[in-house]
């Protein structure tokens, strides 16, 4: 195999990637003998019939395009690897020569890493944030808890009430037509939780057990299914079941039963802690992000379009990926969504762009300042993933390779260089900020 590489503008180039004949031919003859067996041809039995009569038949390139896409994964992969340009892109593969008996040509069109002009990154000014907690922050997270640990008691003696829990039977009926997927029998409903139909929770409070009760209401204008959207309905429901939540007494017993504390008091004391502890976190991704974000701005550098394009298909398969885990395919969330492949390629666009982005002042930064991640930095990053997977460090290790060593070593760098970054800002009060872009 040989490789030629011509730079192209915005940081795109072209590979070249020759291929010899005789490989070529390795690859017709390969792809032959896996198709044989399904070949018919008059006079011969199936699978028996010699190339030289297929071709006659069907012409010499009957074989070539399965030959083609049985050569080009491991001759770009070869060609990617010698390349000493840093591609950052998925290639477009346009096929140049492909004829049995001559060397089979074709080209790779990719983005190459683009350089990063860095400005202004150390002393970034950004807004001071106070981290407070109040009192009734605190008790909002303590009535979250008794909600965790309330019970649900059977109500017999009373009608609905906004916040009960309800079981019901329900069928919705179009101009007194019943319509699909409008039926449902012992359907777990809360009351106020906005679960169901604008104006469909509220008619039933007040309904008691067993009372047949009719709903109208008229779906949103964007409701999933075309044929209901904006359209009025009736649902005849019937209330199986009522139950309110109990929730348990504010005393040192609940804090004894949903901490690790004796005392109301100290499980406040400990509530406030935590919540502090995260808002600081909070204040800190967000001061990264507004450090990293001026630095973006300040710098200069020209993205190739394909180099989005393929985080953009990344960050969708990624995403995919997710789905599947949960027991959801893509097919199944662009019907509930309305949204296609190309649509949600669009939606991610911005935030794939600015990812490049961030990477790429923070990559220039570490070699600005010469970072580096240590083989202590290393083991300590492994020792995390082995306690999180459960593992060996070594096994992890092994299973990472020399690659994905590289990558985390990478990974690693660019983190001190957000350090730096964040511990080099400067922290200034908005007003007086905003004064100093009013003087200026």
């Amino acid at each position: 195999m040989s490789l030629q590489v011509e730079k192209l503008e915005n940081n795109m180039a072209k590979l070249t990637i020759e291929v010899s004949a005789q490989e070529l031919e390795k690859a017709i003859e390969k792809v032959f003998q896996k198709q044989k067996k399904n070949i018919s041809v008059p006079g011969f039995r199936k699978g028996k019939v010699p190339r030289q009569m297929v071709e006659k038949m069907y012409g010499k390139e009957v074989f070539y395009e399965d030959a083609a896409n049985e050569l080009i994964p491991a001759a770009y992969e070869k060609a990617y690897d010698e390349c000493e340009e840093e591609i950052v892109s998925s290639p477009k593969i346009a096929i140049v020569q492909l004829e049995s008996g001559k060397p089979f040509i074709f080209t790779a069109e990719v983005a190459l890493k683009p350089e990063v002009e860095l400005g202004a990154y150390k002393g970034v000014k950004v807004d001071k944030v106070e981290v407070t907690v109040t009192d009734e922050e605190v008790d909002a997270e303590v009535e979250k808890e008794r909600e965790r640990n309330a019970r649900s008691i059977s109500v017999t003696d009373r009608a609905v009430k906004d916040g009960d829990q309800t079981v019901i039977d329900f069928e919705g009926f179009k101009d007194g037509v019943a319509f699909e997927g409008g039926k449902g029998e012992n359907y777990p409903l809360t009351i106020g939780s906005g679960q169901f139909i604008p104006g469909f929770e509220d008619q039933l409070i007040g309904k008691n057990i067993g009372e047949d009760v009719e709903v109208n209401v008229t779906f949103p204008e964007n409701y999933q299914a075309e044929e209901l959207a904006g359209q009025p309905a009736v649902f005849k429901v019937v209330v199986k079941e009522i139950k309110e939540k109990q929730l348990p007494e504010l005393d040192d017993e609940f804090a004894a039963e949903v901490s690790e504390f004796d005392t109301l008091d100290e499980y406040k004391a400990d509530v406030k802690a935590n919540l502090i502890s995260k808002r600081e976190k909070d204040v800190r991704n967000a001061k990264e992000d507004a450090v990293i974000q001026a630095i973006i701005d300040d710098a200069k550098m020209n993205i190739p379009e394909t180099m989005i394009e393929t985080k953009q298909r990344q960050m969708v398969d990624e995403f995919a990926q997710r789905l599947q885990s949960q027991g959801l395919s893509m097919e199944q969330y662009f019907q509930f969504t309305g949204l296609t492949t190309a649509k949600m390629m669009e939606q991610v666009k911005p935030n794939a762009e600015n990812q490049i982005k961030s990477r790429l002042v923070l990559e220039a930064v570490v070699k600005a300042e010469n970072l580096v991640a240590t083989e202590e930095d290393f083991d300590a990053e492994v020792a995390k993933m082995a306690e999180a997977y459960q593992m060996e460090a070594d096994k992890v290790k092994e299973m990472l390779g020399e690659a994905g060593k590289t990558q985390i070593m990478e990974d690693l760098a660019v983190a001190k260089a957000v350090d730096f970054v964040v511990d080099n800002a400067k922290e200034v009060k908005p007003r007086a900020k905003k004064a100093k872009a009013e003087e200026e």
